[in-house]
């Protein structure tokens, strides 16, 4: 039976604490990668604020696009809305031919 020799040893052992370390792909200097992925998070933080800023400006345009339908739908505007064929104001005639036509 043969023993593997100390040069044999040390190179399987080498090999073993160079896999173990996994060697970063990145080559840049520590300072760099952390500054690259701070920028990186104020990025998307900034992002998150812009999409709240745009879900919230949908919420309050639903709500006023909701209060303008209902104040078209009532009562007193249903004349305007209810036109067969002709136009109930025109808002080029001269209002005080109004109620003369």
């Amino acid at each position: 039976m043969t023993h593997p020799s100390t040069s044999s040893v040390g190179l399987i052992l080498l090999l073993i604490g160079y896999a173990a370390t996994a060697p970063e792909n990145d080559l840049r200097p520590r300072a760099v990668r952390s500054s690259a992925c701070q920028e990186h998070t104020n990025l998307h933080n900034r992002m998150d604020v812009v999409e709240k800023k745009v879900e919230d400006t949908i919420e309050n345009l639903e709500v006023e696009l909701a209060a303008i339908l209902d104040v078209i739908e009532d009562q007193k505007w249903r004349p305007l809305l209810d036109n067969t064929g002709k136009t109930a104001v025109d808002i080029l005639e001269d209002p005080g031919q109004r109620g003369q036509s």
